[in-house]
């Protein structure tokens, strides 16, 4: 019998791969996800997802086919790279198309020196990396007015689960110190909850939408850094002073923000309750 639901994963990562394992476990979802070569694990082929390399095919009968279209590529210098190549073909999109989704991220709101931000505050990124994101959504909702298909913009705090976050960096070794820096304040998401808030948006599709995707309790990192080395019975990292730290011009880019984000509009919209909606409880169900 055919799938009755089909997702375009482009730029299939690992948000989406969770959010795809779990719409073929849990329903009836046919899932294809785009790579740049073939990168898939066994478990992922294992479980359904079928494999396209992109750029390099036109996706036309992919998109064609799909009901639901999810884009997690980041912008690049020239602007986003799915607009770019494939923006014409949302012309010819299936009128059974229900919903189209893009992860973009908390970074378009800018240094806000720790002070809360939702859906409605003006956007003022102040690194690069986040101006490339308002021009992306503003890309993608002029694009969906062109075309007229239902739009859901996630903004995405910073992501943890299973192999990624601290509790595996201070596993692996790769993180050995904390960086300090004073007021350095943000939110996190547990990848399961990614997934449940992209799930009720499928469920709740709207002409356009907006959302947090964030937990309820924003904290420094040097704090829950603490609390991983405390569930692996480990000592605190060595502190380093951010002005003192050796950082990637990325990580750099990270500290030059601090803000606490809501997600109160998931909550009266979707209706939705966090699995995980605090650092603690989400890293100690790594463990």
């Amino acid at each position: 019998m055919a799938n009755s639901r089909v997702l375009l994963s482009i730029g299939h990562g690992y948000s989406a791969n969770k959010l795809s394992q779990k719409l073929i476990k849990n329903q009836d979802w046919k899932v294809i996800g785009t790579h740049r070569s073939k990168k898939m694990s066994e478990d992922e082929l294992k479980s359904g997802i079928s494999e396209r390399i992109w750029p390099g095919s036109d996706l036309f009968e992919e998109m064609s086919e799909a009901t639901h279209i999810l884009s997690s590529v980041p912008p690049m210098k020239d602007g986003d790279p799915v607009i770019r190549l494939l923006g014409e073909q949302f012309a010819n999109l299936s009128t059974n198309l229900t919903w189209v989704g893009y992860f973009s991220t908390t970074a378009v709101y800018g240094d806000k020196e720790g002070g809360w931000v939702d859906e409605s505050a003006t956007l003022y990124p102040n690194t690069k990396r986040g101006q490339q994101r308002v021009d992306a959504e503003r890309a993608w909702i002029n694009l969906a007015d062109k075309f007229g298909f239902p739009l859901h913009i996630f903004r995405l705090a910073g992501i943890y689960g299973s192999g990624r976050g601290p509790l595996a960096q201070i596993q692996s070794g790769r993180k050995k110190n904390q960086v300090i820096k004073s007021n350095q304040i943000f939110n996190r998401i547990h990848v399961e909850d990614i997934s449940r808030i992209v799930i009720a948006s499928m469920n709740n599709p709207e002409t356009r939408a907006i959302y947090n995707v964030c937990d309820d309790c924003p904290a420094p990192p040097e704090i829950v850094a603490d609390y991983a080395c405390q569930l692996l019975n480990r000592a605190p990292l060595p502190r380093v002073l951010f002005q003192e730290a050796e950082l990637s011009p990325m990580a750099r880019s990270f500290y030059a923000e601090s803000k606490r984000v809501s997600n109160q509009l998931v909550k009266q919209r979707l209706g939705l309750k966090l699995k995980y909606p605090d650092y603690k409880s989400g890293i100690k169900s790594l463990i």
